[in-house]
C-alpha cells in the first residue's frame, strides 16, 4: 500500500498527536508499506484558509499513492485543497482527528468559525479515524461519513515499574509529588492546577512541570506570574521539555499525573503516567474517560475548577494507601491497553477497506452511508 501523510509543520513535533502520527508511519512502514510525508508550513487560521488557492501546495498534495492520511490539524489549509485535489484524482482521503477545534474553549463568534470549517472539511473526506469514541461523537455530529476508533498506545517507555515498586513509593514520607505533562497552552489546565494546588499546605505537594512554552509564551509567562503571585515559587519546578530518559526519571519518582485539561480528545499523556503506576487528574471534557476510571485510575473532575483540584490532591496526600492502590490500578489499565503495533493494525484495515475498494460503485457508496452511524463495534 503506497500512503501519504500530510501533517502541519514538524513531524517529530513532541506533543501526543505528532507522537501518534510518527508511530503510525513506522508501523506502517515496517509492514512494508510506502508512506511519504508531505508537512505543510504552520499557519495561523485565516493565512490557512487562503491555502485553499495555492497551486503550490495542491501540486505537493498531487502524489501517486493509494490512499492519502491527513492529520485535522491541518484543516484550514486542506478544507479547499482537498475540494481542487479531487478533480485532479480519485484518491480516498482518511482524516486523523486527534479533538476538533471546535471543542476547545473558544469565544462564540471562533467556536461558529471552526464548526463551520470543520464540518466542510470532514464532509470532503472519505473516512475519519479517530482516537476516541468521545472524539467519534463529536466527528459524526458533524458529518455523515465512515469513521473508526483507533487509540492511542502508552507503551513509549520499558516496562517502568513494579507492583511492589509503586507501593514503596506511595508509602515515602514527605510531600505528594505530582506531574504535569504537556505543552503550555490554555487548554491543558496548568493555570487551574496551580490555583488548586496553591489552596493546599505547603508542605503537602510539590509539582513539577514537563513540557514546551514554545506553542504559546505568552501564556507560559502568565503561568510563571501566577506562580510568583500565588508565592508558591519554592514548590513548582518548570522542567521544560525532557529526553525520554529524564522524563523517565520524573514519571519514576512521581505519585500523580496532573492534567486538568478543558479539551482533550483522548490524553496520551495519561496512559503514559499509568505505565508508571500514576493516578491521573484528568477531567470530564473530552475522552478522558476512556482511560481514566475516577475513583479507581485517577479522578474525573470539572473543567476549570481549582477547588476539585485541590479535593483530588488532599485525598491523595492524606491517604497514601490509596495512592497504592490506585496506582496499581492505573498499571493494570496500562496493562491491558492496546498497544501501537494493534492500533496500527486497526488503522491499516480500515485503510484498506478504501484501497482496496477502488473507486466506489454506487453500491458500495449505499452501504457506507447505512452503516456509517452504526459502526461503533472498532475494528
Amino acid at each position: 500500500m503506497n500512503v501519504g501523510l500530510v501533517c502541519y509543520g514538524d513531524l517529530d513535533t513532541n506533543t501526543g498527536g505528532f507522537r501518534y502520527d510518527r508511530k503510525l508511519v513506522e508501523g506502517l512502514r515496517e509492514r512494508g508499506d510506502r508512506v511519504d510525508v508531505i508537512e505543510l508550513p504552520w499557519r495561523d487560521y485565516p493565512r490557512g484558509l487562503l491555502d485553499g488557492f495555492s497551486g503550490e501546495l495542491l501540486d505537493r498534495l498531487d502524489i501517486p499513492v493509494d490512499v492519502l492520511l491527513q492529520d485535522e490539524l491541518a484543516h484550514p489549509s486542506l478544507v479547499g485543497l482537498n475540494r481542487r485535489l479531487r478533480a485532479r484524482r480519485n484518491v480516498p482521503i482518511v482524516a486523523i482527528v486527534h479533538h476538533l477545534r471546535c471543542s476547545e474553549a473558544h469565544p462564540r463568534p471562533a467556536k461558529r468559525l471552526y464548526r463551520a470549517v470543520e464540518r466542510r472539511y470532514l464532509a470532503g473526506v472519505d473516512g475519519v479515524i479517530c482516537n476516541s469514541e468521545a472524539t467519534r461523537e463529536t466527528v459524526e455530529n458533524l458529518a455523515t461519513t465512515e469513521t473508526a476508533v483507533a487509540p492511542p498506545a502508552g507503551d513509549r517507555f520499558d516496562r517502568a515499574i513494579d507492583p511492589a515498586a509503586i507501593e514503596a513509593r506511595a508509602r515515602e514520607s514527605g510531600p505528594l509529588r505530582v506531574v504535569f505533562l504537556g505543552s503550555l497552552v490554555p487548554r491543558k489546565g496548568l493555570d487551574t492546577l496551580i490555583e488548586g494546588l496553591s489552596r493546599l499546605p505547603d508542605e503537602r505537594w510539590r509539582l513539577r512541570v514537563v513540557g514546551s512554552s514554545d506553542a504559546n509564551p505568552r501564556y507560559a509567562s502568565s503561568v510563571r506570574r501566577l506562580v510568583a503571585g500565588l508565592g508558591v515559587d519554592d514548590r513548582v519546578m518548570f522542567a521544560g521539555e525532557l529526553p525520554d530518559s529524564a522524563l523517565r526519571d520524573v514519571l519514576r519518582e512521581s505519585h500523580a499525573l496532573a492534567m486538568p485539561s478543558t479539551h482533550e480528545g483522548f490524553g496520551i499523556a495519561y496512559l503514559e503516567g499509568m505505565s508508571f503506576g500514576l493516578p491521573a487528574l484528568a477531567t470530564t471534557a473530552g475522552g478522558a474517560r476512556a482511560v481514566v476510571s475516577h475513583g479507581e485510575t485517577g479522578f474525573l473532575l470539572r473543567p476549570d475548577d481549582p477547588g476539585a483540584v485541590a479535593r483530588a490532591v488532599r485525598t491523595l496526600e492524606m491517604d497514601r494507601e490509596r495512592v497504592a492502590e490506585m496506582g496499581t490500578a492505573a498499571r493494570d489499565r496500562y496493562e491491558t491497553w492496546p498497544t501501537w503495533i494493534e492500533t496500527t493494525d486497526r488503522v491499516r484495515a480500515f485503510l484498506d477497506g478504501f484501497v482496496s475498494g477502488g473507486t466506489e460503485s454506487g453500491e458500495r457508496q449505499q452501504h457506507r452511508n447505512h452503516t456509517r452511524r452504526s459502526n461503533r463495534a472498532g475494528l
